[in-house]
């Protein structure tokens, strides 16, 4: 069964920065487009990042370009979101996926990891 697994969470300060991994269980998701997603207390699951399988191309929502960074080492089956400059409004439980456009591909979805700005 292949599995995601994200850790780099924590409470900060409002421009503080934090830098998630997320490492996937075998090489599966090797040739997939991959993406970050948050969820915010009472709301959806939104996207937040996504790139190539070669880690090439990458994307973001409006909200984080600029601040975001997402990367990935296939070696290491692992996707990274580094976030500089964070806002109160990025509080959320954030999970990687394999990622088609902004919508999540599948149901691959690990614990996820909490991250809290404080202002």
């Amino acid at each position: 069964q292949v599995q995601l697994v994200e850790s780099g969470g924590g409470s900060v300060l409002a421009g503080d920065s934090l830098k998630l991994s997320c490492v996937a269980s075998t090489p599966f998701f090797r040739d997939y487009a991959m993406g970050w997603f948050r969820q915010a207390p009472g709301r959806s699951r939104e996207y937040v990042a996504r790139l190539s399988w070669n880690g090439a191309n990458t994307y973001y929502a409006d909200s984080v370009k600029g601040r975001f960074t997402i990367s990935r080492d296939n070696a290491k089956n692992t996707i990274y979101l580094q976030m500089n400059s964070l806002k109160p409004e990025d509080t959320g439980v954030y999970y990687c996926a394999p990622a088609l456009g902004e919508e999540p591909l599948g149901d691959y979805w690990g614990p996820g990891t909490q991250v809290t700005v404080s202002s």
